[in-house]
């Protein structure tokens, strides 16, 4: 179906209101999932975050790379081992974790959108201690994975300050030097909480929080974080939701207005839900 020009203006005339509410503010995105895999749709998302930046927004992707980590321990022939969803890993995973993320994928996605017209800085975890961490305390040992304990947002608030799209990869420091794995979802949050950023965007492969999960129309459009344990004992909060909605949760008591599960399967998820009156997915707040 063909686009009219009045739709066309319509459209542009929308996003104003929401251009002149996010100018100048902090919004980051925890980029994941299948958008991260599909050329297709990772040329939708850097061109979406470029467009953001240039009017003003002041966008920081933090990224995960878990297929890239997984095709690298294949091609060394070391096989991957999860525990509870969590990569195991040990001395030699960590390397590869460390070379993947902040080497290959890191600057992929900042090549990505230097090519789009973007100001983009690569930046990890071990940068001037921006992510520190202590080992993870679980149940069962996950090697070198972490928790973190502080977020030194300097380098990224200078990197902001100086006109560039921060991207973030999620591994941090020890106390004592070592270095560990993050789960992204978890960094995001409390990186967005350090930013104070205005909004949380999670990308993942599924429409929203839904009702009945497999029925995509019972998306769940808003929700109080208040709400969300009454939604856990229903049922309608569960397995591999928890984890992502408890950083939501996180990062809104923290003090970020609002946090977003939005489906990264669909191109330009993140301008619609950023700059349109319907937006997209579900919105924690």
């Amino acid at each position: 179906m063909e686009i009219s020009n009045s739709q066309r203006a319509q459209v542009l005339i929308e996003a104003l209101p929401y251009i002149q509410r996010y100018e100048g503010k902090i919004v980051v995105v925890k980029y994941g999932g299948n958008a991260m895999i599909n050329e297709e749709l990772k040329k939708a998302v850097m061109s979406d975050l470029v467009l953001l930046h240039m009017v003003g927004i002041n966008v920081v992707l933090v990224h995960g790379g878990g297929p890239e980590i997984n095709d690298m321990l294949d091609k060394l022939g070391k096989e991957s081992k999860f525990v509870n969803g969590l990569r195991y890993t040990d001395e030699e995973t960590i390397d590869v974790v460390q070379m993947v993320l902040a080497g290959k994928v890191n600057k992929s996605l900042v090549k990505h959108l230097s090519e789009l017209g973007g100001n983009a800085l690569g930046l990890c975890g071990l940068d001037n201690n921006m992510l520190v961490a202590k080992k993870l305390s679980s149940e069962e040992d996950l090697g070198f994975v972490g928790e973190i304990t502080k977020v030194n947002e300097k380098i990224i608030s200078d990197s902001i300050e100086s006109g560039y799209i921060p991207v973030i990869s999620t591994i941090a420091v020890g106390e004592n030097g070592e270095v560990y794995n993050i789960n992204a979802d978890l960094a995001a949050a409390q990186i967005a909480a350090k930013l104070h950023a205005v909004k949380l965007l999670m990308m993942t492969d599924i429409r929203g929080l839904l009702r009945d999960v497999s029925d995509e129309s019972t998306i769940i459009n808003d929700v109080k974080v208040s709400d969300v344990p009454r939604l856990k004992s229903s049922g309608i909060i569960k397995g591999g939701m928890i984890p992502k909605i408890d950083c939501c949760v996180e990062a809104v008591r923290r003090g970020v207005e609002c946090a977003n599960i939005i489906d990264g399967r669909v191109p330009h998820s993140i301008l619609i839900e950023m700059l349109t009156d319907e937006g997209f997915g579900t919105m924690f707040h």
